[in-house]
């Protein structure tokens, strides 16, 4: 069976923008890297039902830098560029559809901003609106003021956004016409910078990863108040690992067993086993095969996880034993210059 995955990228060195990534599952391989969607840094990237694709778009106009979204009929290939929706200022670093709603949502990592897009039919875009994060948290990364990494959806169609820069997880209600208003926020340990959340929508557990901390919190999710509480805090990487490490990326499996992380500088897939009361045990750690894994994600029937490595310009596979957790390494250094996103295509 041949799965089809999209890569977005970096674009300082060799890279051109997104890219199609095919997995043959019974050859247990990847192959046949495409370049299909020119882009600016498309780091981050989402394909809606409808077969439309929003990346992030990193631009300049007059020497100054703007950034924000450029929107994709993913029906042919090479995709075709639909429009672009950019203001000054840096691009954001996440982008997620909404389906119910048919919006758009992004965070802006370094404007500090939450933005609203309403989808048309023909999938054109118009900002509905913006919320804006202000504080910072104590630690260098975080000194210039708040950075919002995340803004999805929750298990009861809320919005909660991990604000990196000043340690806060903000839950936001959303109206039909793409409105925000702000319903709670959860404060984490100083320096935890939350960078992405994950759920388990049938206990209400939530798993957030810290970046700078290098740490998941389990939190417990209240639906009838929108609010989180702090349930317990574990590390990703081991005590003894005293050089740089930012976690990065955080996925569940559908069955809600086991989540794995990301690990930039110890360069792991950090694997924990969900317990019966919903907290988390580090159980072990695998290889990245390259520097800065920064993305990865299962294809359909989560046999396999794939990750790309930023700085060694490569993708490894691992195939995933569904009950211990377990990852094995069944191919390492495919060519995938600069990538930084990982979604299975529709």
């Amino acid at each position: 069976m041949i799965e089809k995955l999209l890569i977005g990228t970096y674009t300082h060195k060799s890279s051109e923008g997104i890219y199609e990534l095919e997995l043959d599952t019974a050859a247990k391989k990847l192959q046949n890297l495409t370049l299909v969607g020119r882009s600016g840094n498309p780091t981050y990237l989402v394909q809606s039902k409808a077969n439309k694709v929003y990346a992030i778009d990193a631009e300049s106009a007059d020497g100054k830098k703007i950034g924000g979204l450029k929107a994709f009929d993913a029906s042919s290939r090479p995709f075709t560029e639909i429009d672009k929706y950019l203001a000054n200022g840096t691009s954001p670093a996440y982008v997620t559809v909404d389906e119910a709603r048919q919006l758009v949502y992004t965070a802006n990592y370094h404007m500090g901003v939450v933005t609203v897009y309403k989808i048309a039919a023909d999938g054109t875009l118009t900002q509905t609106d913006q919320a804006q994060h202000t504080g910072k948290g104590p630690l260098p990364e975080q000194a210039d003021g708040p950075h919002p990494h995340f803004a999805d959806l929750t298990p009861d169609n809320r919005i909660v956004v991990c604000d990196l820069g000043n340690d806060t997880v903000y839950v936001y209600d959303v109206s039909a016409t793409g409105k925000l208003s702000e319903v709670s926020r959860f404060s984490c340990e100083a320096g935890f910078g939350p960078r992405h959340i994950v759920f388990n929508p049938e206990t209400d557990k939530a798993y957030l990863a810290g970046e700078l901390s290098s740490k998941v919190s389990v939190l417990d999710y209240d639906r009838k108040s929108g609010s989180f509480s702090l349930s317990q805090t574990i590390k990703t990487i081991p005590d003894s690992w005293t050089e740089h490490n930012g976690a990065a990326a955080i996925r569940i499996t559908s069955d809600h067993k086991y989540i794995y992380v990301s690990n930039r500088g110890f360069n792991s897939l950090a694997t924990l086993a969900i317990q019966a009361d919903g907290s988390v045990q580090l159980i072990d750690q695998t290889p990245a095969e390259g520097d800065f894994p920064r993305d990865f994600n299962f294809n359909s029937d989560e046999s396999f996880i794939i990750l790309v490595n930023q700085n060694t310009d490569n993708a490894t596979l691992y195939s995933r034993d569904a009950a211990s957790g377990k990852l094995t390494t069944v191919q390492k250094d495919v060519t995938v210059p600069e990538g930084v996103c990982v979604k299975l295509e529709y």
